[in-house]
């Protein structure tokens, strides 16, 4: 019997429809980068840097986190209420998965989808 091999990493994507959070975070890259950089905190994880960007004044933003462990996107159509978001952290010096559950979590949360749909992929 062959050890099982750990898992090394997880990737949780989102497709949240109808969402009912607080609008600013669709439309407002600054206040959309301040909830995922405290996010990224409250996980235990480590942003290495950001890039967040605004399609007008009233238009979706598109943000992304690169973290230590690995990556966290986020995406935002306000005039349909739907964003979409991607974390992915490796594990190959510990078990990352609980803080990568815990942020996508807590996004989710703050845009308070009526239709969400999620997906967990374990990488090896």
């Amino acid at each position: 019997m062959q050890p099982v091999k750990p898992r090394l990493g997880i990737h949780l994507i989102g497709d949240l429809y109808q969402c009912r959070g607080d609008i600013r975070y669709f439309i407002d890259r600054n206040c959309l980068r301040t909830l995922c950089l405290e996010a990224v905190h409250d996980a235990g994880l480590i942003a290495l840097g950001d890039l967040f960007h605004q399609f007008g004044q009233a238009g979706g933003v598109t943000g992304a986190v690169v973290l230590a462990e690995s990556h966290l996107t986020i995406h935002t159509w306000p005039e349909k209420r739907y964003v979409t978001l991607d974390v992915y952290v490796c594990n190959y010096s510990q078990d990352n998965r609980h803080k990568a559950q815990k942020l996508f979590d807590q996004l989710v949360v703050v845009f308070d989808p009526a239709l969400p749909r999620t997906q967990c992929v374990e990488r090896e």
